[in-house]
């Protein structure tokens, strides 16, 4: 019997090579969801509204409808939720980057991409990815920042169209986007506020959302942080940005503690520390060191 965990393993053989050798691939993340974060728990099907704020951002997230190809009526599909749409993203963003074009075949290439990190081990684990796919095409957000007394909103869609297609595999009742457009918003300020990762990293931490947000939120920060003086960090703004899924605060500190020592193996250049007051952020290098890759 194996003393590691699948995960666990994933995790010790993704950080022994990060550590030695450099990154072959490097996916991306939008600065503004390395600060913000989508629900970590599916909300129901009655939440259709998800409202986060961190900071001078404050993000709104509604869920959208599909029309179903069969009766030729809308449906629910409910909000992204847990951290296969945070995956989705990171490919879909990536994808966009590397073809500088906002059209995206996401049907053969998203599944390529779950295959390639070792997500997919059943049909049933891409049906999940693909139901999560379809929740994040249909959302609409809404963007604000905040600044003195003043404040910049913008409402805009991730993606601004898709092509339903029939899934063999799923019967004929499966409809999923195999062509997704993004917005010219979305698309325009990706190019200019894109965060690089690396997807070995993504791919270990692909278990746990809050372990993704940490990861990309340290990857849009730290190297940011001046040299010269640490940023601190109030457990009660933390607990704000990653536990709002926790009533008490110990039980956040407890689950933060564990899963940003994960997140430390994935990014070995990233300095912190972590007391009883919070945490203090020091200047780190960033997870990709080509500076030619850092667009923010």
């Amino acid at each position: 019997m194996s003393l590691f965990s699948p995960t666990e393993k994933r995790l010790v053989l993704s950080s022994m090579e990060i550590s030695q050798e450099e990154p072959d691939g490097i996916m991306y993340q939008h600065t503004v969801f390395c600060q913000t974060c989508l629900p970590y728990r599916n909300p129901g099907p009655d939440v259709r509204r998800w409202e986060k704020s961190q900071g001078n951002i404050s993000l709104l997230i509604n869920a959208g409808d599909v029309i179903d190809p069969l009766t030729n009526r809308f449906k629910n599909t409910g909000l992204p939720y847990g951290p296969k749409p945070r995956l989705i993203l990171t490919h879909l963003n990536s994808e966009a980057m590397k073809n500088g074009n906002p059209l995206v075949e996401a049907d053969s290439s998203l599944t390529a991409f779950v295959r390639r990190l070792g997500l997919a081990g059943s049909g049933r684990d891409i049906k999940v990815i693909k139901e999560q796919l379809t929740r994040l095409s249909t959302a609409t957000i809404k963007l604000a920042f905040h600044q003195g007394g003043d404040a910049l909103q913008f409402n805009s869609e991730i993606v601004k169209g898709f092509r339903l297609w029939k899934d063999a595999g799923e019967g004929q009742q499966a409809f999923w986007p195999g062509y997704v457009e993004l917005s010219d918003d979305y698309f325009t300020s990706l190019m200019t506020h894109a965060v690089p990762l690396d997807e070995r990293a993504v791919g270990s931490l692909s278990h746990s959302a809050m372990a993704l947000d940490i990861y990309t939120w340290l990857a849009q920060r730290l190297h940011r942080v001046n040299p010269h003086k640490p940023q601190f960090i109030p457990w009660t703004a933390l607990k704000e940005q990653f536990g709002g899924d926790y009533g008490r605060m110990s039980d956040f500190k407890k689950v933060f503690r564990k899963t940003i020592v994960v997140v430390k193996s994935q990014y070995q250049d990233a300095k912190f520390d972590l007391d009883g007051k919070g945490m203090a952020l020091h200047n780190s290098l960033p997870p990709i060191r080509n500076k030619y890759h850092i667009r923010e």
